[in-house]
């Protein structure tokens, strides 16, 4: 185990010094077709595979209203088949080769991947680029797949206590913004939801001058170029509207929901407050605030879990995350998981006084300082992944970013102030309208404490 560990370390310092040498964070060198597709080529020769992504610029926030759904809806009708393409063919095809496949819904963007050996990638390129302007929707494809969309609202939605609790809060934390309708549609919308509609959606926003394709690992970028220009190039490109979206009022007063539901297993309290993103923001905020979140909640040795699972023993587990790369405004949130005959009260009280001492007294320098250090440390080991890297460049692309941001952000996180941080957590947090969230369960109901996780992405598979 220590010699694999000790290889894979070395590996990833060599892949950084890669990257470095080039330039960039993770050796990425990009170019775009005639047609206007952002091609992303990230070389990883350490073993003969490849992942291939196309990310499209478009997600559930740019629905039409009573629509809602129709983004995810027509992420899953992208299996159903094309003008050369039988239904379930794609996957089929992937699995024969011993690839994986899948794909996922954001507000603001759909993405699309496969992972297979290097001398497949020809076959995902002619699948892909096949749908992305070939698609056929018709009843017979749309009515069995919508009735497997609201089998999945169900088992994601329906009968989860939290994520019924995080719809709701997200309606009341937007109070116009289409980030108020989850990706995943409203239920009596979903049900309503016809061919015209996936038509007039697809036919609107997939195009390759709205799409970002990123090919990874055992590949040249002339092998990509040259692969990218057969399959992609001959798809024309289309008149794209202006992506604009209602914008956000501004809060005059807190919000407070509460759920009860006798399937609760882990009680919980939450806060939600609405915080810029990095397109939004018009200033480095947004890395200030990542190390507010992860001085406050981003491990053992942060503020919320040192005082209430460890000093005070209220809470199972204890955490802070903050969003930049949303298209709009993004979310700060802490959460924390309340232990057995504590109440929820108690514990939001508790959660309360740790943000509002932080606050008053501010983050001193020595945990400002280890903040930095654990995310540009997380940032080094995320060029060690295959996958990862494309997460981060196919988020920061469909939302507003560029290449030159993505190769900067640890310098950004490294030169981050103690003042800025303060600054950036009083101008959030302090006195500022929030939303908090009770999920609680029926008195007498038999809970199991489980560990604190990461709120939902938004993204939906």
């Amino acid at each position: 185990m220590r010699a694999r560990l000790l290889v894979s370390v070395l590996a990833g310092v060599v892949l950084a010094c890669q990257a470095m040498a080039a330039g960039t964070r993770f050796g990425e060198e990009s170019f775009t077709l005639k047609n206007g597709l952002q091609v992303v080529v990230i070389p990883n020769h350490r073993a003969p595979t490849v992942t291939h992504w196309v990310w499209y610029k478009t997600g559930a926030a740019d629905e039409e209203r009573g629509r809602s759904g129709a983004a995810h809806f027509l992420e899953h009708l992208m299996f159903r088949g094309t003008k050369t393409v039988k239904p379930k063919e794609f996957s089929q095809l992937v699995a024969r080769v011993g690839g994986e496949e899948n794909a996922f819904t954001s507000w603001d963007y759909t993405a699309f991947f496969q992972t297979i050996a290097a001398d497949q990638l020809p076959l995902v390129m002619r699948l892909e680029s096949d749908r992305m302007h070939n698609l056929v929707i018709t009843d017979d494809q749309l009515k069995p797949e919508r009735n497997v969309v609201l089998e999945e609202w169900g088992m994601r939605i329906g009968n989860q206590p939290d994520a019924l609790l995080d719809e709701q809060v997200e309606a009341a934390l937007y109070l116009n913004h289409p980030y108020r309708i989850p990706v995943l549609g409203w239920k009596n919308e979903i049900e309503t939801l016809d061919v015209p509609a996936e038509k007039h959606f697809y036919d609107t926003w997939y195009a390759p001058n709205n799409a970002v394709l990123i090919v990874a690992g055992d590949v040249t970028v002339e092998q990509v170029k040259q692969l990218a220009d057969t399959w992609y190039g001959k798809i024309p490109s289309k008149p794209l509207p202006p992506r604009e979206r209602t914008g956000e009022p501004g809060r005059s007063a807190d919000a407070v929901l509460r759920l009860e539901d006798a399937r609760v297993r882990q009680p919980s309290w939450s806060r939600y407050y609405l915080a810029p993103s990095y397109r939004t923001a018009g200033s480095d905020q947004p890395y200030a605030l990542q190390v507010v979140a992860d001085a406050l909640g981003g491990g053992a040795s942060s503020r919320l879990h040192k005082a209430l699972v460890l000093d005070q023993g209220l809470a199972t587990g204890a955490g802070a995350w903050y969003e930049a790369d949303r298209y709009d405004l993004g979310r700060f949130l802490i959460e924390v998981n309340a232990r057995p005959n504590v109440t929820l009260d108690r514990l939001g009280d508790a959660a309360a006084e740790v943000v509002a001492k932080a606050l008053a007294d501010g983050f001193t320098a020595d945990e400002v300082a280890k903040a930095k250090q654990r995310l540009v440390t997380g940032a080094l080991y995320a060029q060690d992944s295959l996958r990862e890297p494309v997460g981060i460049i196919g988020r920061a692309l469909c939302t507003g970013q560029t290449l030159d941001q993505v190769d900067h952000w640890p310098d950004k996180i490294a030169a981050v102030t103690v003042e800025q941080v303060n600054a950036a957590a009083r101008d959030v947090l302090l006195k500022k309208p929030s939303v908090t969230g009770f999920l609680l369960a029926p008195p007498g109901t038999d809970l199991s404490a489980q560990p604190i996780a990461a709120p939902s992405s938004g993204e939906i598979r």
